[in-house]
């Protein structure tokens, strides 16, 4: 059993004009992927020889942005507590509050990144599948956030890496650090394989459906040990097929999606346009 190193989610707190602020790890850990982006993004592209302008650069990058601060909170109200938000639609503006959703953000930064590349006439795949390794260092930093924040951990376990988390909801008993199951997966697992695709293969599409298919997998496995969410949608009508989560749910549609898209992709001619 392992002690949870009890880490002070606040990196720093000062006062300004009278009022006590406060930057904690999370948003810190959020904010570094975006300026990691920014920087090795180039970088990527560079691997696949793909040129793009100045301002098609910036521009993708702040749709990625927009897409995943709009899109996680927007699939969190719409995927996991819709009844709630109905009755309290303001609520819905309460980001600091958390709730958000990674399948929403990942549903937004594509939708708002698609349209960016048609309007610049520039082909999606090829300048998605260069992101994707970014993607996965953004998964790995966030999932270290959510354990510096003692949450999102997992069931009651009797495994030598099981861990006491601070709380009187995590209670006494070693749990899951789910947090750091999918910090290996999500980050650095994810990080190795779209890289090395992204190096190797020079078939385009196949690093981002790579990705959306392991995400899936790895995420639907990893809610088999992590304590779901309260969600008035469990308490009415329980969970799907009797054990599937919401979050298993979006999962395994990325895995039908991933293993379609890849299928799409090798039925296609070669020097045919993605």
């Amino acid at each position: 059993m392992l002690q949870y190193p009890n880490i002070d989610p606040t990196l720093l707190s000062f006062s300004l004009f009278g009022r006590e602020l406060a930057i904690r790890w999370y948003g810190f850990l959020y904010v570094l992927s975006f300026i990691l982006s920014y920087i090795f993004y180039r970088h990527m592209l560079k691997i696949r020889n793909v040129r793009i302008t100045r301002d098609q650069y910036e521009g993708i990058i702040f749709s990625a942005m927009l897409g995943v601060i709009l899109g996680g909170r927007l699939g969190y109200v719409l995927f996991y507590n819709l009844p709630w938000y109905l009755h309290h639609p303001q609520e819905i503006f309460y980001v600091w509050e958390g709730g958000m959703s990674f399948h929403g953000g990942a549903l937004g930064v594509i939708i708002a990144c698609w349209i960016f590349l048609k309007r610049q006439k520039l082909r999606f795949f090829q300048l998605a599948d260069p992101t994707m390794p970014l993607v996965a260092i953004g998964l790995g930093l966030g999932r270290l956030g959510n354990f510096i924040n003692a949450e999102l951990w997992g069931k009651v376990t009797t495994l030598p890496w099981g861990m006491v988390f601070p709380g009187a909801d995590a209670g006494p008993l070693p749990r899951h650090p789910t947090q750091l199951y999918e910090m290996f997966l999500e980050g650095l697992v994810l990080f190795t394989v779209c890289f090395l695709l992204l190096k190797k293969s020079k078939k385009e599409g196949i690093v981002f459906w790579a990705f959306i298919g392991l995400y899936g997998l790895f995420r639907f496995l990893v809610e088999f040990v992590r304590v779901p969410d309260t969600l008035e949608v469990y308490d009415k009508y329980g969970y799907f097929l009797g054990f599937m989560t919401i979050g298993q749910i979006l999962s395994f549609l990325m895995i039908v999606a991933a293993a379609i898209g890849i299928w799409i992709l090798y039925r296609k001619k070669p020097g045919k346009a993605a």
